[in-house]
C-alpha cells in the first residue's frame, strides 16, 4: 500500500468548457485578437457568466455558472485584473457591429456612479449622486452610447480621475494608472469620448446628446463642444450665467437688451417664455404624440473661455420645454436654426443611455466589478458593454 504523504496534490487550473453557438461566435469576433487561447476562452466565459448568472454577478457565482473547476473564480479574476490585454479593439468591434446592424441616430453621453467601500478602488472619491439625493463614496464612469431605434449601446468609457489619484505616485502605481493619464472631470471625459469616437468613424458624424447629472463641470463640455462643428444638445443647470444676444442687421450678433450683461439661463428663459413660446410636437416612432410649448433664446457663455471666431464665445441656443407642472430640463445647442421639433427628438434619445445603464446594472453586473486597478475597471466595462450589445442586437450581433 502506498504511503500517504499528507500533502494534497495541487490541481492545475482548468479551462472553461467550450460552449459553441452564437455567443461563442460573437465572443470570437470581439476577442479573437487576444494572443493566447486561454484569454479568448475566459473572455467567452466571462461574457457567458454576465448573461447567464442570476442576481449579483460576483466572480465566484459566474465561475460556478460557466465551469466545474474549483479554480475557475481565480482564473476569471486573473483574466479580469492581471492579464494585460488591450480593451480598445473589442470596443471598436462593438461599434462596427452596431453600425452594420442599425442606423445610429445620435451619440449619447451619460454617467454611472458605482458605490464602493473604502478608498482603494481606482478613482474612488466622495461625490453627490443625484438619483440618491446624497453623497457617496464611489467610482464615476462616463460612457458614450450609440443611440438607435432599438435602444442605446455603450461604445466607450472613461473613468473620472480626481487629482488625489493622479498626483500621488504610490496610488498611481498601486492602481496601475497609465503614465499618460491626467486628472479628468466628467466634462473632460465627455469631450475625450466624443473626440475618440469621431476619430474612429469615416461616415458623417451624428448629433451628440450629453447629460452629466451631478457634475459641476458642465461648462468644460459645453465650451469644448461649442468649438466643434458637430451638432450637439447638452443639458445645462439653470444657474449657468450667459450673455443674451440677438441677430443684427449685418448678419452678426448684438446684445439682446442694451445695458443687460449677464444673467442665469433659467431666468433668461423665464423672461423669454413670458414674451413668446414656440409650438412644437414631440414625436415617437415618427408620429406626433404630444403638443408642447418651448421657450428658446440665443446667448453666449459668460466669463473667459477659449478663443473663437470674432474673438468671443460661440453663440448658442438655449431652450426648455414648458410642461403642465413645471419647466423641464434646460438644454444648450449649437444648432441655431434647427426646428424645435427636431431638437426635441434629439433630447428624447437621451433617456436611452440611462435605460441602458440601468439594464447593464440590473442584468449584466455593471456595478459588480471586483478589483481595484485601472485596467481591471476597463476590462470589466468592456465585457459588460459587450454582453449588453449582444442582448440588445440579438442574432445580428454574432455576424461579422
Amino acid at each position: 500500500m502506498a504511503k500517504k504523504t499528507g500533502r494534497r496534490r495541487q490541481e492545475a487550473p482548468q479551462q472553461p468548457a467550450t460552449f459553441g453557438g452564437p455567443l461563442a461566435d460573437y465572443s470570437d469576433g470581439l476577442f479573437g485578437y487576444l494572443q493566447r487561447a486561454d484569454q479568448r476562452r475566459w473572455a467567452e466565459a466571462y461574457l457567458r457568466g454576465l448573461l447567464a448568472t442570476p442576481g449579483k454577478k460576483s466572480l465566484r457565482r459566474m465561475a460556478e455558472t460557466v465551469s466545474a473547476s474549483p479554480t475557475a473564480a481565480q482564473s476569471l479574476r486573473q483574466f479580469l485584473n492581471a492579464s494585460p490585454w488591450d480593451w480598445a479593439p473589442a470596443r471598436h468591434e462593438v461599434i462596427r457591429r452596431v453600425g452594420r446592424a442599425l442606423p445610429v441616430r445620435a451619440w449619447s453621453v451619460d454617467t454611472v456612479f458605482m458605490p464602493k467601500r473604502g478608498d482603494h478602488s481606482v478613482g474612488v472619491h466622495r461625490t453627490f449622486v443625484p438619483v440618491a439625493g446624497r453623497a457617496f463614496n464611489c467610482q464615476q464612469g462616463v460612457g458614450i452610447f450609440l443611440a438607435t431605434d432599438r435602444g442605446s449601446v455603450a461604445a466607450d468609457w472613461r473613468l473620472v480621475l480626481p487629482p488625489d489619484w493622479t498626483d500621488d505616485p504610490a496610488r498611481r502605481r498601486q492602481a496601475r494608472i497609465p503614465d499618460a493619464a491626467e486628472p479628468q472631470s466628467a466634462g473632460d471625459c465627455a469631450l475625450d469620448l466624443v473626440l475618440s469616437l469621431a476619430a474612429q468613424v469615416s461616415h458623417p458624424l451624428p448629433p451628440i446628446v450629453v447629460d452629466l447629472p451631478g457634475s459641476s463641470d458642465t461648462l468644460t463640455a459645453l465650451r469644448g463642444l461649442g468649438a466643434r462643428d458637430q451638432k450637439f444638445v447638452l443639458a445645462v443647470p439653470a444657474g449657468l450665467h450667459v450673455e443674451p444676444v440677438a441677430p443684427s442687421a449685418d448678419c452678426g450678433w448684438r446684445p439682446e437688451q442694451p445695458g443687460l450683461t449677464t444673467l442665469p439661463v433659467g431666468e433668461l428663459l423665464r423672461r423669454t417664455g413670458r414674451r413668446r413660446l414656440h409650438a412644437a410636437f414631440e414625436h415617437r416612432h415618427g408620429l406626433p404624440v404630444r403638443s408642447v410649448r418651448v421657450a428658446s433664446s440665443t446667448a453666449r457663455l459668460a466669463g473667459p473661455g477659449p478663443c473663437f471666431p470674432d474673438n468671443g464665445q460661440p453663440v448658442l441656443r438655449f431652450f426648455v420645454t414648458h410642461l403642465p407642472t413645471s419647466p423641464g430640463r434646460i438644454w444648450a445647442t449649437n444648432a441655431l436654426h434647427c426646428r424645435v421639433d427636431a431638437l426635441l427628438d434629439l433630447v428624447r434619445l437621451q433617456p436611452g443611455a440611462a435605460d441602458s445603464i440601468r439594464m447593464m446594472s440590473d442584468e449584466h453586473g455593471l456595478l459588480d466589478f471586483e478589483g481595484r486597478s485601472f485596467p481591471g475597471w476597463h476590462h470589466h466595462m468592456t465585457l459588460v458593454s459587450a454582453a449588453h450589445a449582444y442582448r440588445r442586437l440579438g442574432p445580428a450581433s454574432s455576424e461579422a
